[in-house]
C-alpha cells in the first residue's frame, strides 16, 4: 500500500529536475500522473519539445504506474484548466496539484529588461496563480456538489523569494508572491477540506547550477557520502505534503535541505512601541533604532 494509492496528482515542469523527481516519487506512492512539462531549457528558452514529459510518463508506466503527458504552458490562463481537464477527462478526478514550473532570467536590477522581468514573474507567479484558480475552482465545485473533497496544492516558493538574492529581483518578487499566495489560498480552500502549503526547496538542478558560483556550492559530493543536495531529498515532503496524513497542516512554507526540515515563519511583528500620539519624523529618527538592528537583515540557516 502507498501513501498515495487512488489519488490524481499533476506535476507542473516534471520532464526533468525537482518535478521528475516529485512524478516518479509520487507515482511510486500509487498516485496517478500527469506529467506537465513544455521541455524547454532552463531559461525557459530554446524549442518545445514533448521527450522530457514523454520520458517520465514512460518511467512511470515501465514502474507498473500510470501516468499521462500535458504539454500545456502554466503562462496560458486557459492552457492551466486544460493541464487540471486532463487529470480529469484521464483518470476521473484531481486530489493533488504540485505548482513547480519556472526557469530563470537572471539580471543585475538595474539592467534588467521589461521582457526579462515579465517572463520570470509570467511562468512562475501568473503560473502558480493560473493553476491554483483552476485546481481551487475543482476542489470547491466538488464540494459544492457534496462529492469527497480533500484537496491539495503544493506550491514551489525559494529562499531567494524569502530572503531576497542580489541578481534575481524578478525570481524573488515572484517567489514571494507565490509565499503570499499560498497563505490566501489556504484561508480560502480550508472550508473545502482542502490545503495549500509552499515547499522551499535546495537541491542540485539545471537552474540553480546555470553560475560558477552556484556549481560549487551544489557540487556533488564524492564517494558514499550523502548528497545534501540531490533533489530526490526534497520529494518525501511533497509526498507527504499531499496525502491524507497532512489534512491538518495548511498555510505553511516548508524546506529540506540535506537532512534538515525546516519551516519557515510567515511575515510577523518583531517589536513596535507606542507613544499614544501621532508621531513626528524627528521622534522616529530619536527612536526607531530601539526596535533592533536595522541593518541588512542576516539569512540564518
Amino acid at each position: 500500500m502507498g501513501m498515495l494509492d487512488g489519488k490524481v496528482a499533476v506535476i507542473t515542469g516534471s520532464g526533468r529536475g525537482l518535478g521528475k523527481s516529485h512524478a516518479l516519487a509520487l507515482a511510486q506512492e500509487g498516485a496517478k500522473i500527469v506529467v506537465n512539462d513544455l521541455g524547454v531549457e532552463w531559461n525557459g528558452e530554446g524549442e518545445k519539445v514533448a521527450a522530457p514529459a514523454d520520458e517520465v510518463v514512460k518511467e512511470i508506466k515501465d514502474a507498473g504506474g500510470e501516468a499521462v503527458a500535458s504539454y500545456e504552458s502554466v503562462t496560458d490562463f486557459n492552457g492551466a484548466k486544460r493541464i487540471i481537464d486532463c487529470a480529469i477527462e484521464t483518470f476521473g478526478k484531481l486530489d493533488i496539484f504540485v505548482n513547480n514550473a519556472g526557469f530563470l532570467k537572471d539580471r543585475i536590477s538595474f539592467k534588467m529588461s521589461p521582457e526579462e522581468w515579465d517572463a520570470v514573474v509570467g511562468v512562475h507567479l501568473y503560473g502558480t496563480f493560473n493553476c491554483c484558480r483552476w485546481a481551487a475552482g475543482y476542489f470547491r465545485d466538488q464540494s459544492k456538489a457534496v462529492n469527497p473533497v480533500n484537496g491539495r496544492i503544493i506550491n514551489t516558493v525559494s529562499h531567494a523569494g524569502l530572503f531576497g538574492n542580489a541578481g534575481q529581483a524578478n525570481y524573488s518578487a515572484a517567489k514571494g508572491g507565490i509565499a503570499s499566495l499560498t497563505m490566501v489560498m489556504a484561508r480560502e480552500l480550508e472550508r473545502y477540506n482542502s490545503t495549500c502549503n509552499a515547499v522551499a526547496p535546495m537541491a542540485r538542478t539545471r537552474m540553480t547550477m546555470s553560475t560558477e558560483s552556484t556549481t560549487a556550492m551544489f557540487a556533488k559530493p564524492e564517494g558514499d557520502q550523502f548528497d545534501a543536495m540531490a533533489k530526490e531529498n526534497i520529494s518525501p515532503l511533497v509526498v507527504y505534503l499531499g496525502s491524507d496524513q497532512s489534512q491538518d497542516i495548511t498555510g505553511h512554507i516548508f524546506s529540506v535541505r540535506g537532512g534538515k526540515l525546516e519551516l519557515f515563519q510567515a511575515w510577523q511583528i518583531a517589536n513596535s512601541m507606542d507613544i499614544g500620539k501621532r508621531w513626528t519624523a524627528e521622534e522616529i529618527g530619536e527612536k526607531i533604532r530601539e526596535l533592533g538592528d536595522l541593518g541588512m537583515p542576516p539569512i540564518i540557516f
